[in-house]
């Protein structure tokens, strides 16, 4: 995205610096911005989102790519980590989802891209909250896509394999 111009706000925990320089080479003259949201709670994604209309003029490409994974039997799975997995997984794409959209649609262009999973469309034993929340990505998206069907609007999702994150 950054090859072909577009602006980049980053929100995660790491390399923060190290991330948003390898972004700024990827485009020339582009901003790469930064927002550490707690994505499990919708007042920061609330600010995070202020922060991309205050600095940014808004969201034109949401990429919803946030993600946590624990593994355990149903009846031993934590209900704190089965919250913050589906928090995280699910909600956060919804909040950003319904934060984005107005702006796009007052635009008629926008792209919603959410990261799903395999285990959006098929299950593994000992990944309940994972699962979930990915087959609940993949059903947003489509219900997304069908609120926005006619704008300029569009949403997918992505169902990438197995990957080391």
């Amino acid at each position: 995205l950054a090859a072909q111009g577009a602006n980049i706000i980053v929100n995660g925990f790491g390399d923060v610096d190290g991330a948003k320089a390898e972004i700024a080479k990827s485009g020339s003259g582009i901003q790469v911005g930064y927002h550490g949201a707690d994505m499990s709670k919708a007042a920061e994604i609330e600010d995070m989102m202020r922060y991309a209309e205050k600095d940014f003029g808004g969201v034109d490409i949401l990429v919803n790519n946030a993600g946590i994974q624990f593994v355990a039997k149903i009846e031993e799975f934590p209900v704190d980590r089965w919250d913050a997995i589906i928090a995280i997984n699910l909600t956060s794409a919804f909040h950003t989802t319904r934060l984005a959209l107005p702006s796009m649609k007052a635009k008629n262009w926008g792209r919603v891209i959410n990261i799903a999973s395999t285990h959006g469309l098929v299950a593994s034993a000992e990944k309940s909250a994972y699962v979930a929340a990915k087959h609940g990505i993949v059903g947003f998206t489509k219900v997304t896509a069908l609120e926005t069907a006619q704008t300029g609007v569009t949403a997918n999702a992505i169902c990438p394999g197995w990957v080391l994150t």
